[in-house]
This record gives C-alpha cells, sequence and structure tokens, in this order.
C-alpha cells in the first residue's frame, strides 16, 4: 500500500499547462538499446511466458515477464504494476499474471515488471522524508514509459490498443504516465492515493506534518512540488481512465476516492467494492470487461477469469 510518507507533495494544477517544463523530470533517450534478454520461457497451452529483462533508463535492469498469445496479432497490450503492500508473496510481478495469461487467448500481450522494491539491491527508505523515494518514484515511471517502448516495438503489438494497469503505490505510477505519455489508450489504477492537495486537507497529514517537523516537512514540499500526482492525472485525457477503490480502508475511503476522483480528467469512472485494500474477484471481473471495450478484444473466457486467485491482504502491522 502506498505509504502516508510517501505522499508529501502540494498539488497545484496550474503549473501544468503553464509549465512544460514539469515534463522534463520524466525524460529519458527513448532511441537506447532496450537490450532485452530472456532467461527462459514456460508454456501454458497457446500461451507463453518469457521471462526477460531490459534495461532501466535510471541503470540496472528491469525484470519482467511478456505474456504472449499465439498468432501474429496485431494484439491489445497491457503493462501492469503490482502493489507495495508490505507481507505480500506478490509485491512482485507475479500479482496479476494469472490475470494476464486468462486475457492472453482474447488476443492480449501482457507486461509484468518488478518495481525497484522488489529487485536485488533495493534501497530501503530509512527516514519518512529520505530523498530515495523520489530516485524510486521517477525510476518506476520510467520503467513503465521504457515498458511502452519495448511493448509498441513488437510486430505484433497494435500501437493504438495499449492499457495500463496498476495497483496501489502503482496506481500512483499510472497516474503520473497518464498524463506524461500519450501512447496509452486507457488505465485502470486501483486503490491510489490520487491527488496530495485532497491528502494534504487530511487530519492524517497534518499531524505526520507536525510530528517529523513543519519547516522540514514544508522545505521538502516545496523541492519536489512537482513530484504530485494529481498534476498530471488531471491532464490523462483523451485516454480513459477507470478508478476502483475498496470500502474496507482507513486512509483511502470512499469519501477521499470520490474527492481523487474530482481531480481526474474525463473521460473517466469509478466504482467501489466490498473488499480491503487488495479488492476482490468482482473488482477483476469489471477490470477485465472495461479493458475488453477499451481495447476492443473479445471478452475472455468467464471461467478462466473465474479461477484466477483472489490476492490476499496481510494482516495490518501494528507501528
Amino acid at each position: 500500500m502506498t505509504r502516508l510518507v510517501a505522499a508529501v507533495f502540494i498539488f497545484v494544477s496550474t503549473l501544468f499547462a503553464q509549465d512544460p517544463s514539469l515534463l522534463q523530470h520524466f525524460d529519458y533517450d527513448q532511441k537506447a538499446p532496450l537490450d532485452i534478454r530472456e532467461t527462459g520461457v514456460e508454456q501454458r497451452g497457446d500461451v507463453a511466458i518469457h521471462d526477460i529483462s531490459y534495461a532501466s533508463p535510471k541503470g540496472g535492469r528491469v525484470p519482467a515477464y511478456i505474456v504472449v498469445p499465439k498468432g501474429k496479432g496485431p494484439f491489445a497490450a497491457v503493462i501492469w504494476g503490482h502493489w507495495y503492500q508490505d507481507g505480500s508473496e506478490f509485491l512482485n510481478r507475479k500479482e496479476f499474471l494469472e490475470e494476464a495469461i486468462a486475457l492472453a487467448p482474447s488476443g492480449v500481450v501482457s507486461l509484468l515488471a518488478d518495481s525497484p522494491i522488489a529487485r536485488p539491491g533495493y534501497g530501503a527508505v530509512r527516514e519518512p522524508l529520505d530523498e530515495i523515494q523520489i530516485d524510486h518514484r521517477v525510476q518506476q515511471i520510467l520503467d513503465v514509459r521504457r515498458g511502452a517502448d519495448l511493448l509498441l516495438a513488437r510486430s505484433d503489438v497494435d500501437p493504438k490498443r495499449l492499457a495500463y494497469v496498476g495497483h496501489s503505490y502503482n496506481a500512483v505510477t499510472g497516474a503520473f504516465v497518464a498524463g506524461i505519455d500519450k501512447r496509452f489508450k486507457t488505465f485502470v489504477l486501483m486503490a491510489g492515493n490520487l491527488s496530495d492537495e485532497v491528502d494534504m486537507r487530511s487530519k492524517n497529514f497534518q499531524e505526520f506534518r507536525q510530528k517529523v517537523g513543519a519547516e522540514k516537512f514544508d522545505a521538502f514540499v516545496a523541492k519536489y512540488s512537482w513530484l504530485d500526482q494529481g498534476k498530471y492525472v488531471a491532464h490523462a485525457a483523451p485516454a480513459s481512465v477507470f478508478l476502483q477503490y475498496a470500502t474496507k480502508e482507513d486512509f483511502l475511503t470512499p469519501e477521499r476516492a470520490r474527492e481523487y476522483y474530482a481531480v481526474v480528467s474525463e473521460p473517466k469512472s469509478l466504482k467501489f467494492y466490498d473488499a480491503p485494500h487488495a479488492l476482490n474477484a468482482e473488482a477483476r471481473q469489471e477490470r477485465v470487461a472495461f479493458l475488453a471495450k477499451e481495447l476492443a478484444f473479445k471478452a475472455p473466457d468467464a471461467a478462466a477469469i473465474a479461477r484466477v486467485p483472489d490476492l490476499a491482504q496481510p494482516p495490518a502491522t501494528q507501528k
């Protein structure tokens, strides 16, 4: 789950239109070699799961799966971003793997990558305002954009049918990408905080500000005022955005989710589920139906979607 301490940036929506330099923070060399390396392939019927890695614009390598259906395409394509839930065995590229496999026979290529937190050598955040979290955030955004380069370089992928699905921390990643990268047709953002202006008004954040020291907190916010997802998801159009939220949350309440929804550009939709942060089978079914409609692929076998295991919600830890 996106931690409270990770979202401490002020929202100033007008700057996006007035200051194109915002986008310069996410520039990278799109002509650099992808340097794709494959270590193995698993075959599940007519679906191939390629275990690969590719070069990150920020250095190092991005471990990933590419799930590919049988045939020549052109296929729709989806990039999936996993959650950052402490205690989950799926805090990695495996969170959406079974879902991606179930979609493949309908003509969908999927890319599922490990975010920095799931890679060897990950540098953990040591304190609430540790600047390493800024590096991680920017790297993940760039790695997703590089993932789009990888998919769109494939001859079997339709460049007009690219989607992004992200959960929690990586829902926030998708909010950034939605405003930065216009190659995506649609986004599904699951249980993520999408506006720091909304968050900063909360009692939780005001208490956090006092705890770490108001002067220190405000200086951090000012330095990284450009790194606020609300500035970007407000400009997702013409891409469509589907927001999925749980009702059994302490921080990401339905009331707060509705405030996020107001920030997101049209076209958009919002749905709540009687579930914890992990969401549930109903959310998965509606997510798949949304993707099928937006990316114009045939509805997958309902039984195959029903067989996808539910994501377990780890018990809350006391801090």
